[in-house]
């Protein structure tokens, strides 16, 4: 046997003494999606508008599952100045708006923050703010709005 062959026959047999451990891939789950600011024609509507509003930056907060009375209204539709459930992670956008953020599986609300106050205007049957649904190894699309400054939206 030439000498190649030994460290080949050698080497096989280290690699099966070792344990073999089975291979997972590491489980992410979460949200991801893009922050727009809503604002000006988007006639017939959003949903079938040939140009979606341009992303911009923003900061996303993701709060335990939160109801319309959990919340302190600051005014304006869809404004709070303080929400009154435990805050699970805050992370800003990129300057596109796009983020992506890993959570465990769960039911959250979803708000854009705009100085010290928090912006969400969808609500569920039960009146949770924002609802998003996190499954186990899922990412879940969500649609986020950024409070437009009082501009016209039609």
């Amino acid at each position: 046997m030439d000498f190649r062959a030994f460290i080949i026959k050698g080497c096989v047999a280290v690699f099966a003494m070792l344990p073999v451990y089975p291979v997972t891939p590491l489980q992410q789950q979460g949200i991801e999606g893009v922050a727009r600011r809503i604002s000006g024609n988007l006639m017939p509507s959003p949903k079938y508008h040939p140009r979606p509003p341009a992303g911009t930056h923003a900061t996303i907060c993701i709060f335990a599952l939160t109801n319309q009375n959990q919340v302190t209204n600051a005014g304006a539709a869809g404004l709070y100045s303080a929400v009154h459930t435990n805050m699970v992670r805050q992370e800003d956008t990129d300057d596109s708006g796009h983020f992506r953020i890993l959570l465990p599986p769960g039911t959250y609300s979803v708000f854009t923050k705009k100085g010290q106050l928090f912006y969400a205007t969808r609500r569920d049957e039960k009146n949770n703010i924002a609802p998003v649904e996190v499954l186990p190894g899922k990412i879940t699309r969500v649609d986020c709005s950024v409070e437009s400054d009082h501009t016209a939206v039609y």
